[in-house]
């Protein structure tokens, strides 16, 4: 692809420490789900996991964002994302191994910080490197080959997840991710282009207000964000997929690599559509009906008792979140200015990515208080009011034609 002859390759790279690092994530997700449920039996601690990771998260995201933005390489705050994520995947090994005493689930959670951690670089690297190494009239089309990639790595990692550990070992599920985490930074730092300098100077809390102030004057972005933030909030279904598959439909942890890798089939499916399909015209139109179809598969998969259709409305709920991701993705880097793509980033990653955490959280707590089944339905509902709302007070993002941001 045309994309691929600039800057040797370095987006093939990008690429690689993406799907990698996703995989890793994805891998320990799933398996610590599964891990944390066959000690509690309980929902509410599969929303822990999330409350574990999200915390550290926030504490961080806003100061990675400065510090991408205004210190050093964004090549190594790649790789130390990649380094935190390997410290998490490690003593998850040593925990399954045995080699470490005491509650297993106080380790787990103490793990999962590092989590956190990490995914506040995660975003704001990739993202400035994404604008240094594409040109802009190929955002759209990098924006879909990275959204694949990452979806990929949704796919592959729980399915492997999944089935390492009904055919081998906790252990070994977990060492498969150290593994990644590896390869991860070993592909961010093989990544060789000429960064700009950084902007210095800014201090601390004056940088942050700006990307604050730019974000929250911005009617497209804001809306884009609280959209995608409160779908996945309410939509956050996937985190009660341990649940379903021990009560509900009553299989072994291969059928949930399943169910956690169909969202991300369908979303790699829209993707690659996306790439030889560019979507210009009506954007927003298009990024509030694929939030409110996501809503209605949700709803559909909480009212379902067969296994193979909960899986068919999870992909199809993914084909509808692929289309709102890669919109998303275009119209943040369309509208972002160069010199505040670290801040944006972590601002857009405390809206939509603590969402799943926090959506995690909220959907544990909300199946104790009204049961596993009714609180998914609830959420998919929430997820169609927040459309209905998002579509009345952010007209310009409903109105929206992407190259009005070029």
């Amino acid at each position: 692809m045309e994309i691929f002859k600039y800057h040797n390759y370095a987006f093939a790279k990008l690429l690689a420490f993406r799907i990698q690092i996703s995989l890793a994530y994805q891998i320990m997700a799933v398996v610590v789900g599964w891990h944390i449920y066959e000690i509690t039996r309980d929902p509410l601690s599969l929303g822990l996991i999330g409350l574990a990771e999200v915390i550290p998260y926030f504490a961080s995201a806003l100061i990675a964002g400065h510090a991408v933005d205004h210190y050093y390489s964004r090549r190594l705050f790649g790789a130390l994302a990649a380094v935190l994520l390997l410290v998490n995947a490690f003593t998850l090994t040593a925990l399954a191994i045995g080699w470490l005493n005491g509650a297993a689930t106080l380790w787990i959670y103490a793990s999962i910080a590092f989590t956190g951690f990490a995914r506040a670089f995660i975003a704001p690297s990739y993202n400035t490197l994404f604008a240094i190494i594409v040109p802009r009239k190929q955002f759209v089309k990098a924006a879909s080959l990275g959204t694949t990639a990452f979806q990929a790595g949704l796919v592959i990692g729980p399915a492997i997840g999944g089935f390492l550990v009904g055919f081998t070992s906790k252990a070994v599920a977990y060492g498969v991710a150290t593994a990644l985490c590896l390869g991860a930074m070993s592909a961010m730092l093989s990544i060789k282009i000429d960064e700009p300098k950084n902007p210095t100077g800014a201090p601390l809390l004056t940088s942050i207000k700006e990307g604050l102030s730019f974000v929250f004057s911005n009617q497209i972005v804001l809306g884009a964000m609280s959209l995608d933030m409160f779908a996945i909030l309410f939509g956050g279904a996937v985190a009660m997929l341990p649940a379903f598959i021990h009560d509900i439909y009553q299989l072994g942890p291969e059928s949930l690599g399943i169910l956690r890798a169909a969202p991300a089939v369908g979303a790699i499916a829209a993707g690659l559509w996306i790439t030889r399909h560019p979507i210009n015209l009506h954007a927003g139109r298009w990024l509030l009906s694929a939030v409110a179809g996501f809503g209605l598969c949700i709803i559909s998969f909480g009212l379902t008792r067969n296994y193979w259709m909960a899986a068919t409305m999870l992909l199809l709920s993914g084909i509808c979140d692929g289309v709102s991701v890669v919109l998303r993705q275009t119209i943040m880097q369309l509208a972002t200015p160069d010199n505040m793509r670290g801040r944006v980033s972590a601002i857009n990653g405390i809206f939509i990515g603590s969402s799943n955490e926090l959506g995690a959280f909220e959907s544990g707590t909300t199946a104790r208080l009204m049961g596993l089944v009714p609180s998914v339905i609830f959420g998919g509902l929430m997820t169609l009011s927040v459309v209905g709302i998002t579509s009345k007070l952010a007209p310009k993002l409903r109105k929206l034609e992407l190259h009005q941001l070029h």
